[in-house]
This record gives structure tokens, C-alpha cells and sequence, in this order.
């Protein structure tokens, strides 16, 4: 299969991840059929804590599932035959070298269209990742109904209710499992040996 149906394909499942938000029935029933399991770790220890857990699983899956399916190196090599050509470029213009300029130009037609391969290789990764973080979010707001008053300190926000909204119309569980999530993810990242994206 082409890369380019394997992104679009990629592509669709995360839209189609992403709106299952919206079907109450479907995240209710995922949240409840998640809690078999969940549930028992909810009551073992504080709802802040089992966020701090699953965020670290997110992060975990999330830079293994990259790792395998991104070709970093080609990345690396492309942005920065990219850097190389945008100076050779802007050069030509400024001394207005028109040969060059044309010639460049057919050049650049065939290094966007390695850039959009690139881009398109980035949807695999993504659905997979959708496949296994939404179902989470899934639980969480289903147990959040259950426990919306549980209390969190968070740096720089303070003590709030997980519920209550912190920066905009955000929640703090939100943004405590992307506070945690995100510098886990830096830790495991850098161990894998991961480029960002």
C-alpha cells in the first residue's frame, strides 16, 4: 500500500477516534466497560496519582509507537536539505540569478512533495496512539462523574477540584495529565533516543 493511502487511511481513523468524543453511548459504554478494570486502582489511591500513572503509559506508548514508525534520521536528513536549499534560494534571489533560480525551483517542486510524504507518515502514528488514549479519556470522564470534587495541588495553578476549570475552560485533570504527560514523555524520549516532532 502506498504511503499516501496509509496516511489518509491513518488519517481517517483519528478523525473518526476524535468525534467518538461526541457519541455519549459509545463513551459512557467504553468509560464502564474500562472501569472493570480501572476502577479497583481508583479506589486503591488518589485520582491525581492514577492520572500521574496513566500519563506516564501514554507517554510511554506514545514514543515507542513514534519511534517505530517515523524514520527520524530521514526527518533529520530532509529538514535539513531544506535549511540548505532556502539559503541556496534566497541567495539566488538576492543576486538575481534567474538560471539558478528556475533550476531551484523544479528542485523545490520534488522537496515539498518529500516534505508531504513526511507529513503523512506522522497520521500512522497518531491513529495509533488515538486508539489507546481515547478510550482512557473515555474512564477518566466517566470516573470524574463518579468523583468530580476530588482534590489536586498543582504547580503554578495551586489547589483546585479535578473538575474545575483552571486555564480557560480546561479542567485541572486535563491539564495535570498533559502537565505530567508532556515531562514524562521528554525523560522517555530522550532515553529511546527520539527526535521531536
Amino acid at each position: 500500500m502506498k504511503s499516501s493511502h496509509k496516511g489518509f487511511i491513518a488519517l481517517m481513523v483519528a478523525m473518526a477516534m476524535m468525534f467518538s468524543y461526541s457519541i455519549a453511548p459509545l463513551r459512557d459504554g467504553v468509560g464502564k466497560g474500562l472501569d472493570v478494570v480501572l476502577g479497583p486502582l481508583a479506589e486503591m489511591m488518589p485520582f491525581f496519582v492514577l492520572i500521574i500513572i496513566l500519563s506516564a503509559l501514554t507517554a510511554l506508548y506514545s514514543s515507542i509507537i513514534q519511534k517505530y514508525t517515523i524514520d527520524y534520521e530521514k526527518m533529520t536528513e530532509v529538514q535539513e536539505r531544506m535549511k540548505v536549499f532556502q539559503r541556496e534560494y534566497r541567495e539566488a534571489q538576492l543576486s538575481g540569478d534567474e538560471k539558478r533560480i528556475k533550476k531551484l525551483d523544479a528542485k523545490r517542486d520534488r522537496m515539498m512533495k518529500e516534505q508531504m510524504e513526511l507529513s503523512q507518515q506522522q497520521f500512522t502514528p497518531m491513529a495509533y496512539i488515538l486508539i489507546i488514549t481515547v478510550p482512557i479519556f473515555f474512564w477518566l470522564l466517566f470516573r470524574l462523574g463518579i468523583t468530580p470534587d476530588a482534590p489536586i495541588v498543582m504547580p503554578f495553578f495551586g489547589q483546585h477540584t479535578l473538575s474545575e476549570g483552571v486555564l480557560g475552560p480546561f479542567p485541572a485533570w486535563i491539564i495535570w495529565y498533559m502537565i505530567c504527560s508532556l515531562t514524562i514523555s521528554q525523560v522517555i524520549r530522550k532515553s529511546l533516543n527520539i527526535g521531536g516532532i
